[in-house]
């Protein structure tokens, strides 16, 4: 049985008025958002606030992590328009901080990373004023792809680490710790100016001497920024959650981590990697 929410992480939602821009710009452009396709608690928020984070290359992953409500199964190849509607979308509701990320596509050689490219280079092309942030998969550590979207020129390139190392086998069987970790060294030493960032999930039976762990390991590769959110169960068929850990835990690790030297954070029951992300623009002037 899935364990009733605490008050703290019930949100109201917003009107469907408030929402009805953003929904019909993306049903026109047949565009995916990971704020639909990973059920996110703030998408009706952020919608009424005017934006959303694309997800390319499909709304079918590859992988099967068991905390993820984005659809498995056979995939299609990558739309050649795809980047061409994420642009006009962007002047549409008229973003400054456009947030790109995707599903993972292992049975790619470049695992996607030349759509995000395509992207990043045509969003910078016509919207100049814009700034982008990226969310990508591992790539399986390729170099080449990695550094494809690297050097397109996002300004912030994220790829979440998503919990401790010890509970990876059970979260993120396909993934690794030490990979991930990599990548983000690999970014920030061919990035020039790029800012990097990573993101966990609480709640799944990590402890605070492991959390704080994984702040080091990620001040380690230099990476600048921080995300830090409770775990929420998608569905009855994905892992429970351990703990509703309390708004004031995630304060003392706010804190903590920027004691330890990140450039921004943000850390709290409802935080995600793409929450209110633009504000993270502070720190891009």
């Amino acid at each position: 049985m899935r364990r009733r929410l605490p008050e703290w992480l019930r949100n109201k939602s917003p009107l469907a008025a408030e929402t009805r821009e953003v929904r019909k710009v993306l049903a026109e452009l047949n565009l995916n958002t990971v704020c639909s396709s990973a059920r996110c608690p703030n998408r009706g928020q952020c919608y009424a606030e005017g934006t959303a984070t694309f997800m390319i290359l499909g709304s079918v992953c590859t992988r099967n992590c068991r905390f993820c409500a984005v659809d498995k199964g056979p995939v299609q190849p990558p739309d050649p328009g795809e980047p061409e509607r994420v642009v006009t979308a962007a002047a549409r509701l008229q973003l400054r901080h456009v947030v790109i990320t995707s599903v993972t596509r292992d049975d790619l050689p470049d695992g996607g990373a030349s759509q995000f490219a395509k992207t990043i280079k045509l969003i910078k092309r016509r919207l100049p004023e814009v700034s982008v942030e990226v969310l990508t998969p591992d790539f399986k550590g390729n170099r080449d792809a990695i550094l494809t979207v690297v050097e397109a020129g996002p300004d912030i390139y994220n790829h979440n680490l998503e919990t401790v190392p010890r509970l990876y086998d059970r979260i993120r069987p396909e993934a690794d710790y030490r990979r991930s970790l990599e990548l983000l060294k690999l970014v920030k030493s061919h990035g020039k100016g790029l800012l990097t960032k990573s993101g966990v999930m609480a709640g799944l039976g990590e402890t605070g001497a492991e959390i704080e762990a994984v702040m080091d390991d990620l001040l380690a590769v230099n990476c600048d920024i921080l995300t830090i959110g409770q775990y929420l169960q998608p569905t009855k068929d994905h892992l429970p959650v351990v703990e509703y850990v309390k708004p004031a835990v995630f304060k003392e690790w706010e804190a903590l981590a920027y004691q330890k030297g990140f450039k921004f954070v943000t850390a709290g029951p409802l935080a995600r990697s793409s929450y209110q992300a633009g504000r993270v623009r502070t720190v891009l002037v």
